[in-house]
């Protein structure tokens, strides 16, 4: 009797994989094809002056792991001085999806965008 179970378990976990793998790809997650053709359509907009800008990250959902995520990434972005989450109506509720950017002369916006497309946040752009 338990052959048989076994039998069954392996036979259902084969039918899965195969209809995992026959599925056609996430569209929110673009195939590298895709998302090296979108990183190409980015503009380089680099400022020449000091200043702020205010990026939309719809796909920035919590503050414990995607602001993070989001600060470290623009951070390392050259130019950039500092990031900070937008205002929120709630602390610890993330319910504006924006971070304000900090950055000095030479700071490259469509780089920055790249970036945090890199790291799965593919909508970001420019609020303005």
């Amino acid at each position: 009797m338990r052959g048989i179970a076994y039998a069954i378990a392996a036979l259902a976990a084969v039918i899965i994989m195969v209809a995992i793998a026959k599925m056609p790809p996430n569209p929110a997650q673009p195939t590298n094809e895709v998302a090296s053709a979108k990183t190409e359509t980015v503009s380089s907009e680099v400022m020449a002056d000091e200043g702020t800008l205010t990026l939309a990250v719809p796909e920035m959902h919590c503050s414990v792991s995607c602001y993070p995520r989001v600060k470290e990434v623009l951070e390392n972005t050259e130019a950039v001085e500092t990031v900070e989450l937008a205002a929120q109506k709630e602390e610890g509720i993330i319910d504006n999806r924006q971070v304000i950017v900090h950055y000095k002369p030479g700071f490259d916006v469509g780089q920055a965008l790249t970036a945090l497309e890199k790291e799965g946040f593919s909508k970001s752009d420019v609020v303005h």
